[in-house]
């Protein structure tokens, strides 16, 4: 058996035509866009094989996506290459239910209802408030920490070292880019999103969204799941449900997230996905790590062949 850590991308790494050739050439794959199709009540398949792309990005269309695509990618692996063993999972923000998953934490068609829902009542949080988000490259922890508290945002995202993310209001983050380089921080840059995911902004979503996952059956899953808002491994259904609420507002831990996975002692990471954003972060992060992506048909070939 080989041991390895299951990775999942968040929002932000979507593209039209993702799975279309997966689809195409599995039936595992066709199978599964078929039924989240059918759970949905809608073709989520034609939104992410067609687009366009704006209807794509909508938070409520993108979650959903993401989620599908990665377990399908998961799915035709697991088939071809049975001897993988994961002995933990994780994913960025969104890509943190796809893991749960994955693992078993819930059914395909649980998750899906709630990765549904959980998409829906951000792009409401988003409706109902103005907000920004900016990333700060090249910057001092402490001293973006520092700014965010004198602009009055949020620290969304720790995504590697040098690399964090600002969430709030426009005039916070409008602020914050303004005060970035007397912080001596290399470089701001506004983020094009529809909102400020991972702040105090998105507070009705948190709220509205405790009473899904409380009613959703959560299993112990089969191998751990490192949670963002904890950074730290999670695995009983309690704790599952809190953080997965509390991660809608809380920081992406993801650096420390993955360290404590090297720490661990784990070397061979496997991330599905569409693009390689989780392989770029874990460079930054502790180039010791093995990360190998795939996220389409041909790409997954290639890694199945390495695998093998």
């Amino acid at each position: 058996m080989t041991d390895c850590v299951l990775l999942f991308a968040g929002q932000g790494a979507q593209k039209v035509g993702m799975g279309k050739d997966l689809v195409e050439a599995s039936p595992i794959a066709r199978e599964l866009f078929e039924r989240a199709d059918q759970v949905l009540g809608r073709s989520l398949s034609e939104i992410v094989f067609e687009g366009p792309e704006e209807e794509l990005t909508k938070t409520a269309n993108c979650q959903p996506a993401l989620f599908v695509h990665g377990l399908s990618m998961w799915a035709v692996l697991k088939e071809a290459c049975p001897h993988l063993n994961p002995v933990a999972a994780a994913g960025l923000s969104l890509g943190e239910m796809t893991a749960h998953t994955a693992a078993g934490s819930f059914t395909f068609e649980e998750g899906l209802r709630v990765v549904a829902q959980r998409g829906r009542l951000m792009d409401e949080a988003c409706a109902e408030t103005e907000g920004a988000m900016a990333a700060m490259v090249g910057g001092d922890e402490a001293a973006v920490r520092e700014l965010a508290a004198e602009a009055g945002v949020d620290v969304a995202n720790l995504n590697a070292p040098g690399q964090i993310v600002l969430s709030g209001t426009v005039e916070g983050i409008d602020k914050a880019v303004v005060g970035a380089k007397a912080r001596k921080i290399k470089l701001a840059k506004k983020l094009k999103v529809a909102g400020a995911y991972h702040s105090r902004l998105m507070a009705n979503a948190e709220a509205k969204l405790g009473p899904v996952l409380a009613d959703a059956e959560i299993n112990a899953p089969n191998y751990p799941v490192v949670s963002n808002q904890r950074a730290e491994e999670v695995t009983d259904p309690s704790d599952i449900r809190e953080t997965l609420e509390k991660q809608v507002t809380g920081s992406v831990r993801w650096v420390e997230s993955m360290q404590l996975l090297r720490e661990k002692g784990n070397q061979l990471f496997i991330e599905l996905g569409p693009g390689k954003v989780l392989a770029g972060l874990m460079s930054r992060i502790d180039k010791g790590a093995t990360v190998e992506t795939a996220g389409d048909w041909e790409s997954l070939q290639v890694l199945i062949e390495k695998l093998k």
